[in-house]
């Protein structure tokens, strides 16, 4: 497919996303790679063209911060010379994207301190769900799929520890939280809503079903970049406070 029949195939996510004075529009798709984690990639895959360059890496590279920076790193320098802008399923992710440098193409990341705000379209309603119960375990589909919650690590716990011992980990480790927020993208099923009260069951927490949003992944995907994203030109390096700062 050429880059005609690609900006074609991408219509649908490029429309609606007007561009204002600073942002930039991807114009060549064939050009692009995007780059994320299991999860994220899960939603990307429809909104994607066919054709698109989608490399996911796996979900537990999470765990340990310095791997996955150095995991995305590689990422990077394996597409220098074949792409001009490199787009990220991630937010800041226990700052494994810090530090990230920009060799040959550009780097995109949306200003997120975690997937969190991909899911719920906003970083702004990310805040506005914090804020209803602080003590908030967001999850979603590929959470559950991937084993990203407690019940789960529970379960690992107590086939090493024993039940009882394991409970009693997990419940120091989770004493902060108070409440599941099952975030639907339109692709939840039955038992992963089960799951979910599994998870508030075992910790006596509340459970709320809450809409999800793509709306910030199809700006990052159209390039309608403004200042929820992070435009890293070749030759910068992503840092902290390009996170916390606006403008």
């Amino acid at each position: 497919m050429g880059v005609l029949e690609a900006l074609i195939e991408a219509a649908p996510f490029l429309e609606g996303h007007k561009v204002t004075p600073g942002q930039t529009r991807l114009t060549n798709l064939s050009r692009t790679k995007i780059i994320a984690c299991q999860t994220v990639a899960e939603v990307l895959r429809g909104l994607l063209p066919s054709t698109a360059q989608l490399s996911v890496l796996e979900f537990g590279l999470h765990l340990t911060p310095e791997k996955l920076h150095e995991t995305l790193q590689a990422e990077v320098d394996r597409s220098d010379g074949d792409v001009d802008t490199i787009l990220f399923g991630y937010g800041m992710c226990s700052k494994g994207t810090l530090g990230l440098e920009a060799r040959q193409a550009r780097l995109v990341i949306p200003r997120c301190d975690d997937c969190i705000a991909l899911f719920l379209g906003s970083r702004a309603e990310y805040e506005r769900q914090r804020r209803i119960a602080l003590g908030t375990f967001f999850l979603t589909r590929g959470w559950i799929e991937y084993g990203g919650d407690p019940y789960t690590e529970y379960r690992k716990m107590a086939a090493k520890y024993g039940d009882e011992r394991a409970l009693r980990l997990e419940k120091v480790i989770m004493q902060n939280y108070t409440r599941v927020a099952l975030i639907d993208m339109g692709d939840l099923e039955e038992r992963h809503r089960q799951h979910a009260q599994k998870v508030a069951r075992l910790f006596d927490w509340k459970v709320d079903e809450i809409p999800g949003s793509r709306t910030l992944l199809e700006r990052l995907i159209g390039g309608a970049w403004d200042d929820d994203f992070l435009v890293i030109e070749s030759g910068g390096k992503t840092s902290l406070d390009m996170f916390l700062s606006v403008g």
